[in-house]
């Protein structure tokens, strides 16, 4: 699968590290399927103007994980106003300016959108923003990102450059940071919770992080209250539907981390746990896990002060933390998935049904779960101007004579037709 074409080796020093560049030639079809007709165009307009180009972070990342990349970032040598001089002259069009202060450009390329960034240096950071500086030196660059497994290069070619063991650590199934760990969080305390997420994406055991990793995060932690709560939740909504997620939920407890994100002080971790066991097959949504962590609405309300969650996102926590115990299945029926049933019915919402699936997802019902995924509101066959025909007038008489219908159809498991629910009426 791989050919190694060069071994490590040091080729100097400079900042606070060696440079041990590390490169091999990789060769699978995931890399191969990125070819496009955009993609060489822009690599012959860079190589025309003896600008370095290369495919960098999370992409190359899950190229070396056997994944064809959902997004590819370049790198580059080139300043901005060199890519645009470029790019003028080659006649390709640029959009979304609003990446230029910090060195990206997006060029539109054979309906492809190619975003390339700028090779810079950190001049100075206070915890949540960093400013910066253009060079064209790679192992700088890669010097001020996170994470190890996130700090490699990609050549067109297929070549890897990897300067601080990034691919070994993905090998072994480990997550560091580049350099000190308490200096990559100082420069972002966001890192802390991306941490955390690529722990769940990468590592094979649930409780296998350094020591001093853990130290570092546990005193820095508190740079998380100056982070934006959109920010946070960005992190915190990946990383609890990821793998370990509740050993990393009760890990941000055990640092003390809970208080900084919005996340309940006394949050139900046994019940987090229980439902994390029990839903992490069936593709739970965020708030379904962290939902097991609210006692009660009031932590929901103080979570969405400080997240900034989406409408639907509260609203499904709210339901659930309201429900998880008084929507069950029947002991009673011999249908246990009539309680539910008559509860989407009845609530008349279009995202009712999906919002019960949830429920019981939390509760662990995978059988009902099953059957309810299966299972389509059925079309009541009664309407007002069937009563009207009969008679009836009164818009206070239809309202609720259609009420009792729909309690005899539920009844009836769905099965009257109108002329059966009709004859109720006239009986």
């Amino acid at each position: 699968m791989w050919s190694r074409i060069l071994r490590p080796r040091v080729i100097g020093r400079t900042s606070y590290y060696w440079r041990s560049l590390f490169t091999m030639k990789l060769k699978t079809s995931e890399f191969q399927s990125l070819s496009s007709d955009g993609l060489n165009e822009l690599a012959e307009i860079f190589e025309k103007h003896k600008h370095e180009l290369r495919i960098a972070g999370g992409a190359v990342r899950d190229l070396l994980s056997g994944k064809r990349p959902e997004d590819v970032d370049f790198a580059t040598t080139a300043t901005p106003e060199e890519m645009k001089r470029m790019f003028q002259k080659a006649g390709i069009r640029m959009i979304n300016n609003k990446g230029e202060k910090h060195g990206t450009i997006t060029a539109r390329l054979h309906n492809e959108n190619f975003e390339v960034t700028t090779l810079r240096v950190d001049v100075q950071t206070d915890g949540r923003h960093a400013e910066v500086e253009f060079t064209t030196d790679w192992q700088k660059d890669a010097e001020r990102r996170d994470l190890t497994i996130n700090s490699m290069f990609l050549g067109l070619d297929g070549t890897l450059y990897d300067y601080f063991k990034g691919y070994e650590d993905l090998q072994n199934r480990e997550v560091r940071f580049v350099g000190s760990a308490e200096q990559r969080i100082q420069e972002d305390y966001l890192r802390i919770l991306r941490y955390f997420r690529f722990y769940g994406r990468v590592a094979l055991e649930p409780d296998a992080h350094k020591p001093e990793t853990l130290a570092a995060i546990r005193e820095n932690g508190r740079g998380l209250a100056a982070i934006s709560g959109e920010r946070i939740w960005v992190e915190l909504k990946k990383m609890v539907v990821g793998n370990h997620a509740a050993h990393l939920l009760e890990l941000l407890y055990r640092l003390d981390l809970a208080q900084y994100i919005g996340l309940p002080p006394d949050g139900n971790i046994e019940e987090m746990k229980r439902v994390w066991n029990t839903a992490k097959d069936h593709s739970p949504k965020p708030m379904t896990v962290l939902s097991a962590l609210f006692r009660c609405p009031e932590e929901v309300d103080t979570m969405d002060i400080r997240l900034k969650v989406s409408r639907e996102e509260k609203t499904l926590a709210l339901f659930l933390v309201k429900y998880r115990r008084e929507l069950c299945k029947s002991q009673d029926e011999p249908d246990s998935l009539k309680p539910f049933t008559d509860f989407i019915f009845d609530s008349r919402e279009l995202d009712t049904q999906s919002k019960v699936c949830e429920l019981l997802k939390y509760q662990g019902e995978e059988k009902l779960l099953a059957e309810l995924s299966r299972w389509t509101v059925p079309r009541f066959p009664v309407s007002g101007h069937d009563l009207r025909r009969l008679g009836i007038t009164s818009g206070k008489d239809i309202g609720a004579t259609l009420q009792e219908l729909r309690d005899i159809w539920k009844k009836s498991r769905y099965q009257m037709d109108k002329d059966e629910l009709l004859g109720h009426i006239k009986s």
